[in-house]
């Protein structure tokens, strides 16, 4: 008897503990399965992945609008609230709000508030300002502050640049605490870099621009009268900031018969300025026409030291190191003496000389 009620106090006790290490269990795993879900839920907070073929049908629904996003991937067209990670379409992404990680589409990116990531676009990226990148194939548009923008036509910032603009016709900002480099155009307020553009350049202030027309607020224009050992004589406009500088003319040659219509382009810098003295080295190229057979080119690196007399005349005279190819007579011998010149089969005359050149401006 004693051992029976022994055997069944022990089986009691073993349920017991049994029934307590089970209680122990599932409440640990009913604290791990809460603990997980919460998490879940917090994450979902701060994003979700959608996929997609286009708007409404993907896995957010007719939702995605209001949707803040880590991953995104469409195969049309994805919209969603905001994103913050990577970004997918195989024609547009379409975000409401901001994106901070990176956008890719075949076709365009717009965004409605701020990027701070990057943008890759095949035709074009609109967005609200930010310091992210945008790269597109045919345009770049933002309405407030920008970073980076590289697009195949033209970049247009409502506001300030802080870093690069690169276009292939046009950029277009407010400040530029960077550099603007494009095919022909650019145009901004303040410049505190380089603008670099194959034709034109416009600032309110430019120290630097490098192009052939620089109509520069605060910098300087001149129109100028000049000749060489040659007799070439032009007619030149000089514009652009306090030390670059562009360089168009034409003019006449006054020793050629037959080739006389003359036309220059270049670039010039402005050295050891002081109030009546400075020194300009300019780079310039300028052929010989007589817009029938033949062709005279010539390309020129020359010293001009300069006496400005007043606030609107500069007198200015020096040597000329110049490269000449020509298939004409007359060009051939238009210049005496060569410090070296060589033939080629094709009857085109290529030699080195010296010379020199001097004229007067007129600055405005």
């Amino acid at each position: 008897m004693n051992t029976t009620s022994t055997k069944i106090k022990n089986s009691f006790a073993t349920s017991i503990n049994f029934k307590k290490a089970s209680g122990v269990k599932a409440l640990g795993l009913a604290i791990l399965l809460s603990t997980g879900l919460n998490g879940f839920a917090q994450e979902s907070k701060k994003g979700k992945a959608n996929i997609g073929f286009l708007y409404p049908v993907s896995t957010n629904g007719t939702h995605a609008v209001l949707d803040t996003n880590v991953f995104s991937l469409n195969v049309l067209v994805g919209v969603s609230a905001a994103e913050k990670g990577l970004s997918f379409a195989g024609l547009s992404n379409i975000v409401r709000k901001n994106a901070s990680g990176t956008q890719f589409a075949g076709f365009s990116n717009h965004i409605g508030g701020k990027a701070s990531g990057a943008q890759f676009a095949g035709f074009i990226n609109t967005y609200g300002g930010g310091n992210g990148a945008a790269i597109a194939g045919f345009a770049n548009i933002s309405k407030e502050n920008s970073g980076a923008q590289v697009a195949g036509f033209m970049n247009w910032t409502s506001k300030n640049v802080s870093a690069v603009q690169i276009g292939g016709f046009m950029n277009k900002a407010a400040d530029v605490k960077g550099s603007q480099i494009a095919g022909f155009i650019n145009v901004a307020k303040k410049v505190k870099g380089v603008q670099l553009a194959g034709f034109i350049n416009v600032a309110d202030s430019s120290d630097y621009p490098i192009g052939i027309i620089n109509i520069v607020k605060n910098g300087e224009k001149s129109i100028a009268l000049t000749t060489n050992q040659n007799l070439t004589t032009m007619a030149t406009f000089r514009s652009g900031g306090k030390v670059l500088y562009g360089i168009i003319g034409a003019g006449y040659n006054f020793k050629n018969k037959d080739e006389v219509y003359a036309f220059e382009a270049g670039l010039g810098a402005h050295f050891f300025q002081s109030e009546h003295f400075r020194l300009n080295a300019e780079l310039t190229g300028s052929s010989l026409q007589n817009f029938k057979r033949g062709n005279y080119f010539k390309s020129t690196f020359q010293l001009l030291p300069s006496l400005r007399i007043g606030q609107n005349l500069e007198i200015f005279a020096g040597p000329s190191f110049n490269f000449v190819s020509t298939n004409t007579e007359e060009g051939k011998t238009l210049q005496k003496h060569y410090i070296k010149s060589w033939d080629r089969k094709d009857n085109t005359l290529h030699a080195l000389f010296l010379g020199y050149t001097g004229g007067m401006a007129i600055s405005f």
